[in-house]
């Protein structure tokens, strides 16, 4: 994105193709696919437009159409350099296509931490990072972590008696047996 405004249709081109690839896996989760039927639809789909990508990169530089040194060239170098595992999602079942996962959780992290600055006790930092790895967690797993700690708050004896039964990813099943 960073050489969009200098190689538009470079990078409208290769934007255009990730985009059928991002159009398949939302394809394959909407019909629900197991992990070996969306490898099987990603290699039959995504794989034909992946490979003519792969071609494409490579004649930029193979054609002298992209100075190796300029943006476009360098960012070039970086997909070909990661090619493999940027096409994982081909070769693995259940891998995803990227991980925007894992660099939402770091950027988090790195704000947390950023934050943390401002703690004026040892002990508050500790409280601050077990709060918000459980803010995390609860986001993780589809729990409202306003709800979940509400709830821990309500059932702390049943809580203390049997904590693994009220993490956030099982505590709803925890209050219908408590009876709420």
């Amino acid at each position: 994105m960073e050489v969009a405004a200098n190689f538009p249709d470079e990078c409208r081109y290769v934007l255009e193709m990730l985009g059928q690839v991002y159009g398949h896996d939302a394809e394959a989760r909407e019909r629900g696919l197991t992990a070996e039927e969306r490898l099987q639809f990603h290699q039959d789909r995504s794989g034909p437009v992946m490979n003519q990508l792969h071609g494409w990169l490579e004649a930029q530089f193979a054609e002298h159409k992209t100075e190796p040194n300029s943006g476009l060239g360098k960012a070039i170098t970086y997909l070909l350099r990661h090619w493999r595992p940027l096409t994982t999602f081909l070769r693995v079942a259940g891998a995803p296509i990227d991980n925007n996962i894992v660099e939402r959780a770091l950027k988090r992290a790195v704000l947390h931490r950023k934050n943390a600055l401002f703690y004026r006790t040892l002990h508050g930092a500790q409280v601050g990072d077990l709060f918000m790895s459980l803010i995390h967690t609860c986001q993780l797993c589809g729990a409202n972590s306003f709800d979940y700690l509400t709830e821990l708050q309500r059932h702390a004896q049943e809580l203390t008696a049997k904590p693994a039964e009220w993490l956030p990813w099982n505590y709803r099943q925890a209050i219908e047996r408590a009876g709420v």
